[in-house]
């Protein structure tokens, strides 16, 4: 069953709850770190670039994966892997739109097929937290709305592991508004890291103005989604949010098409959802397309290119 993150990982206070939860963070803790320190990374002739996180969900890896196989195909032939959950088809249809894609129950041999299928380079759309794998380059992203979330390792928080890991990163990926305050604490711990920002650009928005939006998201941190919306000055009446790779039933849409209906609104969700959906029937279902922009696009890819 999937549940929404609780609010308590949000807070920036401690609070009772992640008190409670400390022991079992500080027992994932050792699990991590003896899986890390047991591992043996296996090295491949392929060049391997891993997007990555250590808030869990929600902080941008997929698009910019997609991103960055766009730019590599002008002068090599990338495709992205993925390790393959049921529950993310959403995700791997978005991928498959937009680039080549190999998804496998261990990334070890997704990297076998791709050398057999002569890719040039493989980016990682996540699997930062896997060892069995030789990264030439990880990148890890943030949203700038959660950053660390409350700092606290799983299960007192959202952190799959400790901040201290971006030491093992070369390139840190915030995506939203620019937070000098997180920047320094992040070259505090690793001073050689490069820090850029992304945004979402709405590409489709003439299409929802002047109407009433009733918004809906299964993804990471839907509030993102909803925030979106109301930042780029459209009339947003009602939102839903569920879990993260939710699988919605057809009655479920249903409802909210019936809702949507009764009150005029405009039934509106993610692009990401939108694939997860569309097999249901729904043919009057609209998503929000955006663009992903990266500042500095330039300087981003030239580092990029210094590590393949």
């Amino acid at each position: 069953m999937k549940i929404s993150k609780p609010k308590f990982w949000e807070n920036n206070n401690t609070n009772i709850i992640s008190i409670l939860l400390f022991p079992l963070s500080f027992l994932f803790s050792i699990v991590c770190f003896i899986k890390r320190k047991s591992s043996l990374q296996k090295k491949f002739k392929i060049p391997i670039i891993c997007v990555g996180n250590i808030y869990i969900g929600g902080t941008g890896k997929t698009p910019l994966s997609i991103k960055i196989a766009s730019k590599i195909k002008n002068n090599k032939k990338p495709v992205i892997i993925r390790k393959y959950y049921k529950s993310h088809k959403d995700e791997h249809e978005l991928i498959k739109q937009k680039s080549n894609l190999i998804l496998a129950n261990n990334r070890v041999k997704a990297m076998q097929q791709a050398e057999k299928d002569n890719f040039d380079v493989v980016i990682l759309d996540d699997g930062f937290q896997d060892y069995t794998l030789k990264k030439d380059l990880n990148i890890l992203c943030f949203n700038s709305k959660q950053l660390i979330g409350n700092g606290f390792v799983l299960p007192s928080g959202p952190l799959r592991e400790s901040l201290n890991s971006i030491k093992r990163a070369k390139i840190i990926v915030i995506n939203g508004v620019k937070n000098k305050m997180f920047e320094q604490k992040l070259l505090n711990i690793s001073s050689s890291i490069k820090i850029f920002y992304t945004n979402y650009f709405p590409s489709n928005l003439d299409k929802f103005r002047n109407k009433k939006i009733f918004a809906f998201a299964g993804i990471g941190n839907p509030e993102n989604f909803f925030d979106t919306l109301k930042e780029n000055d459209l009339n947003v009446k009602k939102t839903l949010a569920f879990p993260d790779h939710y699988e919605f039933k057809r009655s479920e849409i249903q409802d909210i098409f019936d809702y949507a209906k009764k009150n005029e609104y405009q039934v509106l969700t993610t692009e990401k959802d939108y694939y997860r959906i569309n097999h249901l029937g729904f043919n009057d279902l609209e998503y929000f397309k955006v663009e992903l922009k990266i500042k500095n696009e330039d300087e981003f890819f030239n580092q990029i290119f210094k590590n393949i």
